[in-house]
């Protein structure tokens, strides 16, 4: 999780005369929120054929990856990278597959989310809601709090692998975190992979949590959970894999969990 503070200001932001703190407070309160929100929605609609294959679902719902291949005349291994950065990021949903009709697995069929396109900017930064998280955490303790954050990270992480619909064959973790980091993406993280390391990580350069990270580092452990819950949906956990987080609320250089 990222605390805002000077390092955190946008590029291209003039330092104050007192220094870094006083050019991250000249940042808009809404402006991490927002900065969020287009990240998300460019890294997954910044591609032409992504977008198009969107705007075909809408019109053509329930459709497969052989019936959307042939429309766009793309091989189905494109179609399906494709398909499943939209379902990562919440745009697509997986459908529950047909019953079969003849030999074979059904084919998975794809609509679009519900959820209308916009830019939910500030609606994370509920002030009642998070002055009782914060007030929660107080009264739990650091050691309960931590249990519970971790725990209701993993929990959310296996629900939204399991709106990715179920996975062809066990992934591997290099092969994994980018559904993570698209997943973290669409809520509030602004995540990308880093693959360049001995073990693969995924870097979340936006917090949903605002200033409640910096008081509560506690809140960190959501992070952690739910890329663990995410890695376990997705097929790509073995009895040795385990989930690393350094986050800047706890002071560290950055906010990576690492697998």
């Amino acid at each position: 999780m990222i605390v805002r503070n000077g390092s955190d200001a946008p590029a291209g932001a003039t330092p104050g005369p007192d220094g870094p703190e006083e050019a991250a407070d000249a940042v808009p309160s809404g402006a991490a929120d927002f900065s969020a929100a287009v990240a998300a929605l460019s890294s997954a609609f910044g591609d032409p054929t992504r977008r198009a294959l969107y705007l075909h679902l809408r019109d053509h719902p329930h459709a497969t990856v052989t019936e959307l291949a042939d429309a766009f005349g793309l091989h189905p291994n494109v179609v399906r990278h494709h398909l499943d950065r939209l379902v990562a990021g919440g745009h697509v949903e997986v459908e529950a597959p047909r019953k079969a009709t003849g030999a074979g697995r059904p084919a998975k069929r794809f609509v679009c989310a519900a959820n209308d396109l916009t830019l939910e900017v500030g609606s994370r930064r509920d002030e009642l809601l998070v002055a009782l998280i914060e007030r929660s955490l107080d009264l739990l303790g650091p050691e309960k709090a931590e249990l519970m954050a971790t725990q209701v990270g993993h929990d959310y992480g296996v629900t939204l692998a399991a709106r990715m619909g179920p996975t062809e064959a066990p992934r591997s973790v290099a092969s994994a975190m980018g559904a993570v980091a698209e997943a973290l993406t669409a809520h509030g993280f602004a995540a990308h992979t880093d693959l360049s390391g001995p073990e693969p990580a995924v870097v979340s350069d936006t917090c949903p949590f605002g200033e409640a990270a910096a008081h509560h580092p506690v809140l960190c452990a959501v992070d952690r959970g739910i890329v663990a819950g995410l890695l376990e949906g997705l097929g790509a956990v073995t009895a040795s894999t385990s989930v690393q987080l350094s986050s800047r609320a706890r002071g560290d250089a950055d906010c990576r969990a690492t697998a």
